[in-house]
């Protein structure tokens, strides 16, 4: 009355697929955590992490000034007001 596997070698087999597997896992997220930094020492090294602009030692484009927009301001509280109700 040979059943094949028991319930406590079903579990240790599981127990090892579930350990292979998880060790294949974090050695794959290993292998990309180093790909990751060589690549970005690399690009570092050779300037392309700079935009083409800021490589020339451009200034930044000046930021617009503010406008007095209070009659933009009251209609945006209006309508804030009124939808609420």
């Amino acid at each position: 009355m040979n059943e094949g596997m028991t319930i406590v070698d079903m579990l240790g087999q599981s127990g090892l697929l579930t350990l292979l597997g998880m060790g294949v896992v974090f050695g794959f997220l290993i292998i990309m955590i180093i790909f990751v930094t060589i690549s970005t020492k690399i690009i570092k090294a050779l300037g392309l992490d700079k935009d083409k602009e800021q490589a020339k030692g451009a200034a930044a484009k000046p930021v617009a000034k503010a406008q007095n927009n209070n009659a933009v301001v009251a209609a945006i509280a209006a309508a804030a007001r009124e939808k609420k109700l």
